[in-house]
């Protein structure tokens, strides 16, 4: 009989391209998915990870923003209006996922940068401290995989800080600004987590955001990422692998011609793989399955239709865990159109083919 592993196990046999029992299989729900699973099955107690007996990852965070004051501006029964830490007026829906329409920013020039950048120092209240204190050990009993979540690059810095106009524009006018936000970012980043792993809060990877494409594209050219991007990834890869761990990047939409530069600068990991983009995880495969390890590659867009999703994972999962070096889940997340009975035969097909 088959020995069982941990999640911690198999997730470290993926990195290291080695098969194990099985794949590894994460995913993320929206909220408003939980939502309605509560309402149609799940347990409202029910960690859905446990329940559903999918791998275990955590993420432990830090607060690397300028920390403007939050702001509630605007409340009704559909949709809160706020400002957040970054300075971004931004508009929530309540009663569905997705990402928030961004509606104002308070970073929009160099002066308004130099003024947030004084706010970016290190303080104790970028940590949370009594989570680590109350469930870090429960974390690694349990042989869960824990990433470390930054935050920094061109898409926080377009969508969550400065407005995605004005970093496109800066990119051919000022990418000297850019380069200094990606840079100070990432500074913090590397001070809050430096600061967790000599407390003895250490982690198996650092995982950031970084969605350089859309569909079918890319925001900017190779060389252009060459320019103002790639240096600064390559400092974080170098931090996580001098410290002895991985460095897993997502990056949503079309980034296919970045590929080489991601396994250049050391990247272990990429996710999520968006095959409605027009990403190619066989040719990735093929070409870079000795170097990269692959994350997601399954279309969300057909999810909550069994049969389709199915031909999905029959039609990928054999090639990309061949050799180990996959962790399987869908291309982004688990959309609330998906039902909990859905995902339950997801996940049971899932274990099926994923295993060695």
């Amino acid at each position: 009989m088959a020995i069982e592993l941990t999640s911690h196990e198999r997730f470290t046999r993926m990195y290291q391209h080695k098969t194990a029992d099985r794949v590894p299989i994460t995913d993320g729900p929206w909220k408003s998915t939980l939502t309605r699973w509560i309402k149609e099955g799940l347990p409202e107690s029910a960690d859905w990870r446990d329940y559903f007996g999918v791998d275990y990852q955590v993420y432990l965070w830090g607060d690397n923003s300028p920390q403007y004051p939050v702001q509630l501006l605007e409340e009704t029964e559909e949709y809160r209006i706020r400002k957040t830490l970054w300075g971004a007026t931004i508009k929530e829906w309540k009663n569905h996922g997705g990402v928030p329409e961004f509606l104002d920013f308070t970073i929009i020039d160099r002066d308004a940068w130099e003024k947030a950048k004084k706010r970016m120092t290190p303080n104790n209240t970028r940590i949370d401290w009594d989570r680590l204190k109350n469930e870090y050990a429960t974390w690694r009993k349990r042989g869960a995989w824990l990433e470390a979540y930054w935050w920094f690059g061109f898409d926080v810095t377009h969508s969550w800080a400065t407005g995605t106009d004005r970093v496109l524009m800066a990119l051919a006018e000022d990418p000297e600004w850019l380069i200094d936000m990606f840079n100070t970012y990432l500074d913090l980043d590397i001070a809050i987590f430096e600061e967790q792993w000599q407390k003895g809060y250490t982690f198996d990877t650092i995982n950031w955001p970084d969605d350089l494409g859309f569909k079918m594209h890319q925001f900017m050219s190779v060389d252009m990422y060459r320019q103002v991007l790639k240096p600064v990834m390559k400092r974080a890869v170098d931090w996580a692998h001098s410290h002895g761990i991985y460095a897993r990047l997502h990056s949503c939409g079309q980034v296919m011609p970045f590929v080489p530069e991601f396994v250049d600068i050391g990247i272990d990991c990429l996710n999520p793989l968006e095959i409605k983009a027009g990403m190619d995880p066989i040719k990735l495969k093929k070409d870079f399955g000795d170097k990269l390890v692959f994350h997601g590659g399954l279309n969300a867009a057909v999810m909550h239709e069994f049969d389709k999703y199915a031909d999905e994972m029959r039609r990928y999962v054999p090639i990309l865990k061949q050799n180990g070096g996959y962790i399987l889940s869908s291309d982004h997340s688990v959309p609330d159109a998906v039902s909990f009975e859905t995902y339950k035969k997801i996940v049971t097909l899932a274990k099926e083919i994923g295993k060695y």
